[in-house]
């Protein structure tokens, strides 16, 4: 028989595992799938934004203290002469004929003394002009003309009460609250997943004390544990909220707890049990692999209370310290600051409720898409 007659055999079909079919069913879901789009991008803003603003989070200008948002460059027109003249006559020098050409103001000066030419110093001292410079001087050098560059500056979101630039402070206190959300959630479900399912698997006595030791947690109040927190760990922001995490675990353990129960009824613990296995390769290889689907729900619900949870203590100032922020920082000097100064609220304000809705959409979507009954 030549090889030309042989029939090719086809190859056997892949299978498709249930992380498969969890994935279509999320990308179904127009609303986790346009959550997960939104945080990518509030992520991307907060990391990348303050490395492209022209502002530093933590710059000052005295000049532009609680300016409205505006897509247009300050200093507005009106502003220029009243300010160029202001910082002459700190100089103490006498003006006439102010002149604006382009971006180059000029007028004349004099004094009943000898101009010091460090006097530019006063003009350029303000946030709207630079590179201050004495021309025309008259031979007595009692009068002269002095010209100015006028300064440019671009406050999209406006001004805080200190005068600095409010979308650089968005963006870095996205970098912050993520941080702390994520920290805080990741330390929580590391404790919480591996005391859970310890719990649950060896049973008896053990788990009884061990749930009697998360119910004596979760009767203490929260604030008691606030104020351990400040007095051992001070004001770190990253160990006070590692700290954090470490008492947000108790949701966690329950439900962990729960699944286990269940899980070592089934067929392929008992099977491992039979053939010798040690517990801990069981709680490694059956149990926590198999309670990762409720993990992954709670985490995205995790994030945004701990997330809400840094804006509470950032608010009772117990949080974030200037001069770094946090969304939580920045709405509570908004709500302070609401009357006259609506924009320093309303801009963190927006980011954090997308934050917090687009987290809960993902959550929706995965229990969605995790759940057995759709299986």
């Amino acid at each position: 028989m030549s090889v030309s007659s042989v029939e090719a055999v086809p190859l056997p079909v892949k299978g498709r595992s249930l992380w498969d079919d969890a994935r279509d069913r999320l990308l179904k879901n127009r609303a986790a799938v346009a959550s997960m789009i939104v945080l990518t991008l509030i992520t991307l803003i907060s990391i990348i934004g303050p490395w492209l603003s022209p502002h530093g989070y933590d710059q000052v200008y005295r000049d532009y203290v609680k300016v409205p948002a505006s897509l247009t460059a300050y200093p507005l027109p009106e502003q220029v002469e009243p300010a160029f003249l202001s910082a002459l006559r700190r100089a103490r020098l006498e003006t006439e004929g102010f002149l604006q050409e382009g971006n180059t103001v000029s007028v004349r000066v004099s004094s009943s003394r000898e101009i010091d030419p460090r006097s530019v110093q006063y003009v350029d001292r303000s946030d709207l002009f630079k590179n201050a410079r004495f021309e025309d001087f008259a031979d007595d050098k009692t009068s002269a003309v002095i010209k100015a560059d006028i300064r440019h500056l671009h406050f999209y979101f406006g001004t805080d009460a200190n005068g600095r630039d409010l979308m650089t402070r968005t963006f870095i206190a996205g970098r912050v609250s993520l941080t702390i959300g994520l920290l805080a959630t990741f330390v929580a479900i590391s404790i919480g997943v591996v005391y859970g399912a310890a719990s649950g698997y060896l049973g008896g006595r053990i788990d009884q004390v061990m749930m009697r030791v998360v119910d004596v947690l979760y009767s203490l109040p929260f604030i008691f544990f606030v104020i351990m927190l400040v007095v051992f760990f001070g004001r770190n922001f990253v160990l006070m909220f590692i700290a954090v995490g470490a008492v947000e675990w108790l949701d966690m353990a329950r439900i962990v707890r729960g699944q286990t129960l269940t899980i070592k009824r089934q067929e392929y613990v008992q099977a491992a049990e039979a053939m010798g296995v040690s517990n801990g390769g069981i709680l490694r290889r059956h149990v926590i692999p198999n309670t990762l689907g409720p993990v992954v729900v709670y985490m995205t619900l995790l994030v945004p209370k701990v997330i809400l949870l840094e804006s509470f203590l950032s608010f009772l100032g117990l949080g974030v310290q200037e001069p770094m922020t946090s969304w939580g920082v920045l709405i509570s000097e908004g709500a302070r600051n609401l009357q006259g100064s609506v924009w320093m609220l309303v801009f963190p304000s927006i980011f954090l409720t997308s934050t917090l809705f687009a987290l809960n959409f993902i959550g929706d979507g995965l229990r969605d898409a995790l759940d057995p009954k759709d299986r």
